[in-house]
């Protein structure tokens, strides 16, 4: 039976190490973050796929960082076959690397060599791209940069945001490895370079990405707020005030107003204008302070004395 250790975090990663138990391959070890503090409270939490690997009771190892730690002699010492990563969050070491008899298999959210990085399925939406994929690769030392072994794509629709396409590529991912397995245990595998001539980065969102510029086109406008939904979520500023936008609609109408103007309130939305004479419908956004809200709660409580023409900085 082939050993595997398993490398990943967040809720995309989860679904993959149930498949690879499910399919009876000999899981040693669950490799994640450590539990981080959230929400207002702080309160500590596992990340997803501590959960999951609780859930199959399989053992967990959570280093604050591979290099040089404890925990990375622990894991070579495993000596499993083939290590599986799928959006762990750390690079690993060329000790890690070279450990496993059959190589270290990433399941990346992209088709490479398109956005390598920390964010691929973020900055896919943003950029407006029409469609994103899976790819199954060997791990080297440089970021993202290893021979593929198979690909699967699909398209991205006008209102899918990151958590949507979390999910989608998710699944997959999953039923990408399951069939590519085999093949790589065998050693019958295909093996492509990257041409390096096609690479671009995903880096992970900077605080600053996440600020809306309003002299961007309602399009631009409309995809960062869904690039960013569920996190980190966008933001603007009104009378110096953090208001997080969360959800909005591209809309078609013309205006000529200064980007950032609100220029129609009706009873469950509000219209700011963008870039180029367009505008957008907001439809859920959270003041400072408070929880996140529809904006038809929002136009009836704390954002009542909105009015035409105040604009969003």
């Amino acid at each position: 039976m082939t050993s595997i250790v398993f490398m990943g975090t967040p809720a995309f990663s989860a679904p993959i190490l149930r498949m690879l138990v499910d399919e009876g391959y000999n899981v040693l070890a669950v490799v994640t973050q450590p539990d981080r503090p959230v929400g207002r409270k702080k309160v500590l939490t596992p990340p997803p796929v501590k959960e999951e690997a609780l859930k199959l009771n399989l053992p967990i190892i959570q280093p604050t960082k591979l290099k040089g730690s404890e925990e990375l002699g622990q894991i070579v010492k495993l000596n499993a076959d083939i290590i599986v990563t799928a959006a762990f969050g750390q690079i690993l070491p060329k000790e890690l690397l070279d450990a496993p008899k059959l190589g270290c298999i990433n399941v990346h959210a992209s088709l490479l060599p398109a956005y390598r990085g920390g964010a691929p399925i973020h900055q896919s939406i943003i950029d407006g791209q029409e469609k994103t994929g899976v790819t199954i690769m060997y791990m080297e030392e440089k970021l993202d940069a290893g021979d593929i072994i198979a690909q699967s794509e699909i398209s991205i629709e006008h209102n899918d945001d990151t958590g949507m396409l979390f999910d989608k590529l998710s699944k997959v991912g999953s039923d990408l490895l399951k069939g590519t397995l085999p093949s790589i245990i065998s050693g019958t595998n295909n093996r492509l370079k990257q041409d390096e001539s096609l690479v671009t980065f995903a880096r992970n969102i900077s605080r600053e990405q996440e600020r809306i510029d309003w002299e961007k086109s309602a399009l631009q406008v409309h995809n960062q707020i869904r690039g960013l939904h569920p996190w980190p979520v966008t933001y603007t500023i009104l009378e110096e005030q953090t208001v997080k936008i969360w959800k909005a609609d591209t809309i078609n109408t013309h205006t000529k107003e200064q980007p950032g103007t609100v220029v129609k309130i009706e009873s469950d939305y509000f219209i700011v204008q963008t870039g180029f004479e367009e505008a957008i419908r907001v439809n859920e956004l959270q003041p400072a302070g408070k929880k996140k809200m529809s904006a038809e709660d929002y136009l009836r409580g704390v954002g009542s004395k909105l009015r035409i023409g105040d604009t969003f900085e």
